[in-house]
């Protein structure tokens, strides 16, 4: 599947499916059975000459869709190998970010200090190494909150599956033991209609179980009695606030005898959208390159040359700022110019003889 995966208008109908099925599938009929009288229209307007060539494009068609079906099974089949190929090296990744074991030698520059190696001594793996890789790709540090921060120091790994009934992609996030939630592993499951489009269905988070007073998705704020008021206690009132773990609460999709407005359908279709862009930035650019996410180098190849392309825009903006204030400069010397032919009578001397105009001073 493309890193450049997006919806289309089938994700509104998703939605609506969901709102209502069977007026949905009766407008889709009506509407199917409009454009096939079109296009049965069209071909008994055709010459018959005409015809017989458009028949034989249908008939090379279906031959196309033939093998593209058989490319997407193939597409299938070979996603699945290279997964199994990739475990391994997924694993090793594992053991050396959780210190789990040790690598031999390195490719530090310079001798290490003591100061380093006191440093060393202290820490196994590679601290904060998923935080700091989500951090340095710009979709995901848009969801993360400082806050969030501490507790992401605790994930160890991120893995994800295929999963085919229904289609569709599973997110598996690894935790140690931390003083936030109890859960060791969160998921987040995403149902596809259509992969290859995609178009989402639904998606399906893990509850996590918080512990007292450490929920991050949550705020609570107080409010002191009104003056006058006896023994009363604060009020208090509880908000959902910015977080990544706002992840594994998806936007749920409306039941079937559930009404949905146009502008929450469309609300609704834009949060879908926003869900999955980040489901599918960690499934096919955080797991697949995090040790280069981790030190940048993935965020300078993909962000690079927009920055390259801002800094060029911003160079041209100032060349037209320069070029208005030298417009500006040339009219308070025209208008300086003027003022003096009022006062003398003529204009000051150029180049040329002393009371000759000079050329720009000429008048049409």
């Amino acid at each position: 599947m493309s890193n450049n995966d997006s919806f289309n208008m089938a994700d509104l109908g998703s939605v609506l499916n969901a709102e209502d099925k069977a007026d949905l599938v009766n407008a889709l009929k009506n509407k199917l059975q409009d454009l096939t009288g079109k296009h049965s229209d069209v071909l008994e307007n055709l010459p018959p000459n005409v015809r017989k060539r458009v028949d034989v494009l249908r008939a090379i068609q279906s031959e196309h869709d033939e093998l593209e079906a058989k490319f997407f099974e193939e597409r299938a089949a070979l996603e699945a190998k290279y997964q199994r190929l990739y475990h391994p090296l997924y694993t090793k990744r594992y053991e050396i970010v959780n210190g789990i074991i040790e690598v031999d030698g390195g490719t530090t520059d310079g001798e290490p200090t003591k100061q380093d190696e006191g440093k060393d001594a202290g820490e196994k793996g590679v601290p904060d190494f998923w935080l700091t890789a989500m951090k340095n790709n710009e979709v995901l540090a848009e969801e993360i909150s400082e806050h969030d921060e501490a507790a992401l120091k605790f994930l160890k790994d991120i893995k994800w599956s295929r999963i085919d009934n229904p289609k569709g992609f599973q997110l598996t996030f690894y935790f140690d033991v931390n003083p936030y939630f109890k859960n060791s592993i969160l998921t987040k499951t995403y149902h596809m209609i259509d992969e290859d489009e995609p178009i989402l269905e639904k998606a399906i988070g893990t509850e996590i179980e918080w512990y007292p007073g450490k929920c991050l998705t949550q705020k609570i704020l107080k409010k002191k009695p009104k003056k006058g008021t006896k023994n009363a206690k604060p009020i208090t009132k509880t908000e959902q606030c910015e977080s990544f773990f706002n992840f594994f609460s998806p936007p749920e999709v409306p039941e079937e005898d559930e009404d949905i407005d146009e502008d929450a359908a469309e609300e609704l279709q834009n949060l879908m959208e926003q869900d999955y862009d980040i489901g599918s930035t960690i499934r096919d650019k955080i797991i697949s390159h995090a040790v280069s996410w981790f030190t940048g180098e993935a965020a300078l190849d993909e962000y690079g040359n927009i920055e390259d392309e801002d800094i060029d825009e911003d160079d041209g903006e100032e060349d037209e700022e320069d070029e208005e204030e030298d417009e500006d400069d040339n009219g308070e010397d025209e208008d300086e110019t003027k003022t003096r032919k009022k006062k003398s009578g003529r204009a000051p001397a150029g180049d040329g003889q002393q009371g000759e105009r000079p050329p720009e001073c000429k008048q049409q």
